[in-house]
């Protein structure tokens, strides 16, 4: 069975190449250096958040009206953990895929994704749409799971503003909302497997940064 996860798909996304290397013939992209700050702010995050689940919303969301945190924490924690994640398993394509959430809400008695951003400076004006095929998924696995998911979901960006007298950082916040489109998640999980299954490897995204290298140094 083939097991996916949304970090795997945006591999697809990026390069089917890099994609089918990696996780059909074994050969891994190069690693890079990746900062431990963003890690330690979504734990410090998710913990803030939790503080105020079953009371209110967190002043960063005050303008979503009728909103409150989803109150399930069991169920929350094992959809939050890289060991468990939220997973559905398509019997007719033999896979799955996951999602590891950060937190959801609950508007109008629908569950509406939502996802931690940490920044270095404040939002470009298409920050957000990076992160569109993510929230895609997530909404996707909610409605394959049996819930009634809402076709939105936020980002709520966290980036440094200042620096107080006592050394504390000052973070501003950013809440954005995007719409979603579960039928793109599934049609690209299913090219994503489609591609692994095939003998042939497929053709490089044209700025794809490692195939290029590696066609260089040919």
């Amino acid at each position: 069975m083939i097991k996916l996860s949304n970090s795997t798909i945006s591999i697809f996304r990026e390069c089917p190449l890099c994609f089918w290397l990696q996780f059909r013939m074994g050969i891994k992209r190069p690693d890079t250096i990746f900062p431990s700050l963003p890690s330690g702010m979504d734990m410090v995050i998710k913990h803030y958040f939790d503080s105020f689940r079953g009371k209110a919303l967190p002043p960063e969301l005050k303008e979503l009206d009728g909103a409150r945190l989803f109150d399930d924490i069991k169920l929350l924690n094992a959809w939050r953990s890289m060991m468990k994640g939220i997973v559905y398993e398509d019997k007719s394509l033999d896979a799955t895929l996951k999602g590891v959430v950060d937190d959801i809400l609950v508007i109008d008695g629908k569950m509406v994704i939502l996802d931690f951003k940490t920044r270095g400076f404040p939002l470009k004006e298409d920050t957000h749409k990076h992160y569109q095929g993510q929230l895609d998924i997530y909404t996707y696995l909610l409605e394959k799971n049996g819930f009634n998911a809402g076709h939105y979901g936020y980002l709520l960006f966290y980036y440094p503003d200042k620096i107080i007298d006592s050394g504390v950082v000052m973070f501003d916040t950013k809440p954005v909302k995007m719409d979603t489109n579960p039928m793109n998640a599934e049609d690209v999980f299913r090219s994503a497997v489609e591609c692994l299954r095939s003998d042939e490897p497929p053709q490089p995204s044209a700025g794809c940064g490692h195939c290029m290298y590696a066609a260089a140094r040919k």
